[in-house]
């Protein structure tokens, strides 16, 4: 390894240290390690804080403001009257009846919608502590089902760049968008029997206290606002929404909609400076836009790439074509796991996973699906936005978290490659 590989691996490593600790405050190791990487000269003042202006981050900025607002509206207050009923109510079959509901409203918001995913941390983090049902065993099981529709109709984003990888690696042969969409099936019927297992090991703590790990500005008191108001805020989160989900077509101007949708708030008066100040500047953000620099830094220093080719060239032609698929897929999810960078992750591990395929004979389709839904199913590190947000909502430690998470990431790609094989075979 050269130096600029040590040096970036040794500061990665640091960070994760520090957010492992509990000791520092959330979001603040991130930006130390951003200035490591200047004082050491792995990166530029521009690359190190280059997540200060990343889209998806202002993205998630405003929409953070749009979500505080939609919180002081009378429909929120009605779904939260709903989920406490079920909570208030308690028991296992309330538990899984909130996680099947989850599981299908992300059928709509599709895989990864960030909008989806803040809005029900958020509903959960106003939901009084209850014994019956402490809200932290809800935060996790429920944060990451946004991340698994139990109807996976709504899955363009990664057929498409499953697609996209295939082509590029030369690949003709096309894949069926139905067949996709039942591996994806199995990936959450998988993550669904973990979350119903792991009932009971899930930790009983309040989550509801004042602390800096709040991430959103929400109260259990909602605020009555004129009709014309809870209209206006209703519409303008939709609006954001319908942004975010039309990204691929608006371009840019997908980024700053959910910001615009928060300066309207700001304007009509539903939020005031100072919610709009600390739900954009909210430690989640940090957390998110100071990674981003991490990531780059090991990617660029070459450390990736080197791992990717160490692991193509070690394989051997002899290998079961399961576990070279369950291979890559964990490669590449624990990079997109470490780094925070999905695309980034998969257009490492894809070319390589495909080109491996072939070289041995085998049909690269189950490869590359593998691969390329692997990049969204990591999560067992806090070094992301919705893992990060589940973490430091919930007020989990980092044991508690991992007890979840690392067995829910290896049942996840497991599930998923028996999928991949399944609809998709490699002979």
């Amino acid at each position: 390894m050269t130096m600029e590989m040590i040096l970036a691996l040794g500061i990665l490593i640091l960070m994760i240290v520090m957010i492992m600790s509990d000791k520092f405050a959330f979001g603040a190791p991130p930006i130390l390690a951003s200035l490591l990487l200047v004082v050491t000269g792995l990166s530029t003042v521009q690359e190190a804080f280059a997540g200060f202006v990343n889209p998806s981050v202002i993205m998630v900025a405003g929409f953070m403001v749009v979500m505080a607002g939609l919180m002081k509206t009378s429909l929120i207050s009605k779904v939260q009257s709903s989920m406490l009923k079920l909570v208030n109510k308690g028991g296992y079959k309330s538990y899984a009846f909130l996680l099947v509901v989850v599981m299908l409203g992300a059928s709509l918001a599709g895989t990864g919608s960030t909008g989806y995913y803040v809005l029900i941390l958020s509903l959960i983090a106003t939901i009084p502590y209850n014994k019956k049902m402490p809200t932290s065993k809800l935060m996790m099981p429920l944060g990451f089902a946004t991340n698994h529709p139990l109807l996976p109709f709504n899955v363009a984003l990664l057929y498409g760049v499953t697609v996209s990888v295939l082509e590029t690696a030369g690949y003709t042969g096309g894949i069926s968008m139905s067949k996709f969409a039942v591996v994806n099936f199995i990936l959450a019927i998988g993550f669904l029997a973990w979350s119903l297992i792991a009932y009971r090991l899930l930790p009983d703590h309040p989550i509801t206290e004042d602390s800096g790990y709040s991430e959103v500005a929400v109260t259990t008191e909602i605020v009555t606002m004129p009709s014309w108001k809870e209209y206006s805020t209703i519409a303008a989160f939709i609006l954001s929404v319908i942004g975010m989900m039309l990204m691929n077509v608006l371009g840019n101007a997908a980024y700053v909609i959910p910001g615009l949708a928060g300066a309207f708030l700001l304007i009509i008066n539903v939020l005031d400076f100072k919610e709009v100040r600390d739900n954009m500047g909210a430690p989640v953000i940090l957390m998110m836009a100071g990674v981003i620099g991490v990531a780059d830094a090991l990617a660029n220093s070459g450390f990736t790439a080197m791992i990717g080719d160490i692991v193509a060239n070690s394989l051997g032609t002899d290998i079961h074509p399961f576990l070279l698929i369950f291979i890559f897929a964990l490669l590449t999810s624990t990079c997109a796991t470490f780094t925070g960078s999905n695309m980034g992750a998969v257009y490492i591990f894809a070319p390589i996973a495909i080109a491996t395929s072939i070289s041995l004979g085998l049909n690269p389709a189950a490869a590359a699906i593998a691969v390329v839904v692997s990049g969204w199913n990591g999560g067992y590190m806090p070094v992301d936005g919705m893992p990060a947000m589940i973490l430091g909502m919930g007020k989990y430690k980092l044991p508690q978290f991992w007890l979840f998470t690392v067995p829910m990431y290896l049942i996840r790609i497991f599930a998923l490659c028996v999928g991949a094989i399944l609809m998709f075979p490699v002979n």
